[in-house]
């Protein structure tokens, strides 16, 4: 079990990401890709992690991760999963599953909530 104290070469105690899932916009579906974007912001410590599932499935292909980047002491990094406008035509649930000290986290996008 982990104690609450500072651990060594961290200071300041464990905060949850703030995580954000924005689907992609009409205009960009109107062409023939679609990006769903997934923030992560103001976590500590780094080493966040970031998956996607598409309709339960996991997703690699088209994913792109940024590296984490550090301001004032807190982390943060995006990730886009990018489908062919098929593909999301297809699809309907979406979920950016973040995993951050151990701790699951997911958002979801269900296009059928979207009309």
């Amino acid at each position: 079990m982990r104690s609450l104290g500072a651990s060594p070469g961290f200071s300041g105690p464990t905060v949850k990401p703030s995580v954000s899932l924005l689907p992609p916009s009409s205009l960009q579906i109107s062409g023939d890709s679609a990006a769903l974007l997934c923030l992560l912001s103001s976590y500590s410590p780094q080493g966040a992690l970031v998956s996607w599932t598409l309709d339960g499935s996991e997703v690699t292909e088209g994913v792109l991760t940024s590296a984490e980047s550090q301001q004032d002491g807190r982390y943060s990094r995006s990730s886009v999963l990018t489908l062919s406008k098929a593909r999301w035509e297809e699809g309907e649930l979406y979920v950016c599953r973040v995993t951050h000290d151990g701790a699951p986290h997911e958002v979801s996008f269900h296009k059928s909530s979207e009309c």
